[in-house]
């Protein structure tokens, strides 16, 4: 069985019978993911939590009163709860800078940024990061660290793939400007 077939049928159970066993097994594949994108936007790990827990409170009630609604991707679904999450946060509160000694507690599994190596490039990188447009910054989040595809980020992003690809050209070579200086 696939994993997104697993995660459909799990989908389900959850809008058929409210069956918790289902949920508590998605929250588990998708725990780490959404505090690290909610934490390399925030910076913070109080926040990040606070966040994160709240995406999954979201993501429980909104399965719960869409019954009848089929969710093609929980991933998207997830991903997109997260985001809109983040975009409440950020109208009500400032947003704080990633501190190094924070950085210890991201587990990273990209290629690109374990070739960086390093807290300070770590940061740098971070830091840049956080002067490009949002949209930049989610792509690239979702790409390169979440490691999702380019179909399953124009699904939460609600922007077709052609887009997508586009827009993550765009802010890698804007990335790498500001990192060659």
């Amino acid at each position: 069985m696939t994993a997104k077939y697993q995660e459909k049928l799990l989908v389900h159970k959850i809008q058929q019978d409210g069956d918790t066993d289902s949920f508590a097994v998605l929250y588990d594949l998708y725990i780490q993911k959404i505090y690290r994108f909610t934490y390399l936007k925030l910076g913070s790990r109080e926040e990040a939590e606070d966040i994160t827990s709240e995406v999954f409170l979201k993501t429980w009630n909104y399965l719960i009163s869409n019954r009848d609604q089929v969710v093609k991707s929980f991933s998207g679904l997830i991903y997109r709860i997260a985001r809109n999450t983040l975009i409440d946060f950020y109208r009500q509160n400032t947003h704080t800078e990633i501190s190094l000694e924070d950085l210890d507690d991201i587990r990273v599994d990209n290629k690109i940024l374990k070739e960086l190596g390093d807290k300070q490039e770590m940061q740098r990188v971070v830091k840049n990061l956080q002067k490009m447009k949002r949209e930049y910054q989610e792509v690239i989040l979702l790409k390169y660290i979440e490691e999702l595809s380019t179909r399953e980020i124009s699904e939460i992003l609600q922007k077709n793939t052609t887009n997508v690809r586009v827009t993550l050209y765009r802010a890698i070579k804007i990335l790498k400007k500001m990192l060659e200086r």
